[in-house]
């Protein structure tokens, strides 16, 4: 037996943004029509080094495959010049449990979570929205950038980053992959903002770094770096002021988002205020409702992500021979 070992590298190169989109956005509709069998994530603090180690196993028999996600996040390893995400992802038939692959989770994941944004920005954002705002600058914050511009006509990017020689070098990153696109670092969250149509944050914050005095009418949210309830990336305001909350699962969300819980304490979201984003996808729930309306996607991360992303990166690998086989 055989299975396909792919690297971070070879990730990148099956799995294109447009394809990582298209997948995301199947697991969304999959995930709010019931068709994926996803338990809530298992997680392992290491409270002594700030770290969590997160365990997302998943499953859909009409795609006929299984995943199980291990993945590692350690923030004090900026400290250390090392990844703050790493782990595997290990894709099994879903027929008779074989396993298919083994693939590097760091490259994987910041490009799944770019495609969460993506799904969400192709169903929320204005049309005429060229003007991008990414709050962040570490491992998932290019693919921010790369996957909105795939999917809205983006003319500018502005960056803002608390340490601003890595916001320069996502700059440089961007503008090797996009020269048509002009990318500029403010020294000010305010200012990087205040003429944005879609707004990316990407960061491991505890208290908010976007607030919702700065935002323009009509802009388009994308929160997807708080994953626990002691973080939270947006302010009160900011929920105050968008009319509801698109999230990917209600359940999820309840329990992973300070946001979320932060918000629903202090009366500014009820349960109904939440709307899943694969209603929205399917026509079952409306999206954007106006052109001033202020829209705003919470992601905590589902394994459905995992499980359609990886699925579609295992076929194109197989297909054009990406990675390396290795017996077992």
């Amino acid at each position: 037996m055989y299975i396909r070992w792919l690297s971070g590298i070879d990730v990148e190169k099956a799995l294109p943004v447009s394809e990582a989109v298209a997948a995301v956005k199947d697991a969304y509709i999959s995930a709010t029509r019931g068709d994926v069998l996803q338990p809530m994530r298992m997680k392992l603090d290491v409270e002594r080094e700030d770290g969590v180690h997160l365990l997302m196993p998943s499953h859909q028999s009409s795609l006929g495959r299984s995943a199980v996600k291990i993945v590692s996040v350690f923030p004090g390893n900026v400290r250390r010049n090392k990844p703050v995400i790493s782990g595997i992802v290990a894709l099994f038939d879903g027929e008779t449990g074989a396993p298919l692959a083994v693939m590097d989770a760091s490259v994987f994941t910041a490009i799944r979570t770019g495609a969460a944004s993506g799904a969400a920005t192709a169903a929320l954002a204005r049309p005429d929205a060229r003007v991008l705002a990414v709050i962040g600058a570490g491992a998932q914050a290019p693919y921010q950038a790369l996957t909105v511009g795939s999917v809205r006509p983006i003319e500018r990017i502005h960056l803002y980053n608390r340490t601003p020689s890595r916001a320069e070098d996502m700059a440089r990153w961007l503008q090797e992959r996009r020269p048509d696109i002009d990318v500029s670092v403010f020294a000010r969250v305010d200012q990087a903002v205040a003429e944005a149509d879609v707004i990316c944050t990407a960061t491991s914050a505890q208290e908010p770094v976007l607030f919702g005095e700065h935002l323009k009418p009509g802009v388009h949210v994308n929160a997807v770096g708080s994953f626990r309830p002691n973080m939270r990336e947006l302010d009160r305001e900011v929920l105050r002021r968008a009319s509801r909350l698109f999230v990917e699962i209600k359940d999820a969300a309840w329990e992973e988002s300070g946001e979320v819980a932060d918000a629903f304490e202090a009366g500014i979201l009820g349960a109904d205020d939440l709307v899943e984003i694969g209603a929205v996808l399917a026509g079952d729930a409306p999206g954007r409702r106006d052109a001033d309306e202020i829209t705003v996607f919470k992601s905590t991360g589902i394994a459905a992500q995992d499980l359609h992303a990886a699925a579609r990166l295992f076929d194109r690998a197989e297909k054009e021979d990406i990675g390396t086989r290795l017996a077992v």
